[in-house]
């Protein structure tokens, strides 16, 4: 069984501060962290032996034992309490060993950890012979299987309504329902649907990245939605009604008599769904665009020549 020298896994001196072992990891993490290095055995080995190595050099406890015993592990380990008066196998069946899922949850989760690790601090071969007699831990905490990613695009009229669609994860049919409101820019959790476990534990997430492109006419604005409405001349002065077509369907629309152009109408809770609330909209903000009206008859002239001699 290969010896783990951990310090030279993380890059650093056996001097280190725990600071400075906790900055490195980091930075290396980040490095080799499965999510950028796809279908990329040696990252992820590279990741999970980085782990590995923070996993002990974190723990003082651990730490000091590991210097203790260093790379002549193996002399402790046949001596049993005759090397130097410590008792390997006592420590080693001890409880010290438990294997943790690592303590920065930003950069996901690893697999199982060496046999090195399992025999050094949890007291048992994996085939579970442990030490002068010992045996492997029961109470080893189970990795979480490793996230996965997707991206889902929809249009503005999807998002809206909300939608379903179909994705293959590791050869499952997986349905993904995305309730009303979903926006751009948008990441989702779909839990227990990414990678499974190594050892057990449960599974990765699925994290989905909403990308929302515009099929409408509307301007979206947070949840509120904006729409440039044409009316004629004569409904504009003298008030009447219009059909709008919006997102859910027609509705119909009162004009003030003497309505500008230019002017503004708020439709309360008529805009886009709040994502995640069942009663809850943005609003619906209609600009009026008086249109003139074009290839005037001698008779439509004659008038607006009177109208205009009656306003002057």
């Amino acid at each position: 069984m290969e010896y783990k020298d951990y310090y030279k896994i993380l890059g650093v001196d056996k001097k280190a501060s725990q600071e400075e072992i906790k900055k490195q990891y980091r930075k290396l993490v980040r490095k080799y962290h499965p999510d950028k290095n796809p279908d990329n055995k040696g990252a992820e080995e590279k990741f999970k032996e980085l782990q590995e190595a923070y996993e002990v050099l974190k723990d003082t406890e651990k730490r000091s034992k590991y210097d203790l015993l260093g790379s002549n592990w193996k002399q402790y380990q046949h001596a049993g309490s005759g090397a130097n008066g410590f008792d390997f196998s006592q420590w080693a069946n001890s409880g010290h060993g438990r294997q943790y899922r690592t303590s920065d949850d930003m950069f996901g989760d690893g697999g199982g950890f060496s046999d090195f690790f399992e025999s050094f601090f949890a007291g048992g071969q994996p085939q579970g012979r442990g030490f002068g007699g010992g045996r492997r831990s029961a109470d080893f905490r189970q990795i979480k299987g490793r996230n996965y990613e997707a991206n889902i695009r929809l249009n503005l009229t999807e998002a809206f309504h909300g939608t379903s669609t179909l994705l293959n994860v590791d050869n499952r049919k997986i349905k993904i329902n995305l309730k009303p409101g979903v926006k751009d820019g948008q990441t989702l959790r779909v839990k227990g649907k990414g990678a499974t476990s190594q050892n057990g534990g449960e599974n990765g997430d699925l994290m989905l990245k909403i990308s929302v492109t515009n099929n409408t006419s509307f301007r979206l604005d947070d949840n509120n939605l904006h729409l440039n409405v044409e009316v004629d001349l004569y409904t504009a002065l003298l008030g009447g009604k219009i059909t709008v077509n919006t997102i859910s369907g027609p509705i119909n629309l009162n004009i003030p008599a003497e309505t500008p152009n230019g002017k503004t109408l708020r439709l309360k809770g008529k805009g886009m769904p709040v994502y995640g609330k069942t009663d809850e909209f943005g609003d619906l903000y209609l600009k009026i665009q008086v249109v003139l009206p074009k290839q005037l008859t001698a008779e439509e002239i004659s008038l607006f020549e009177k109208l205009s001699a009656l306003r002057k």
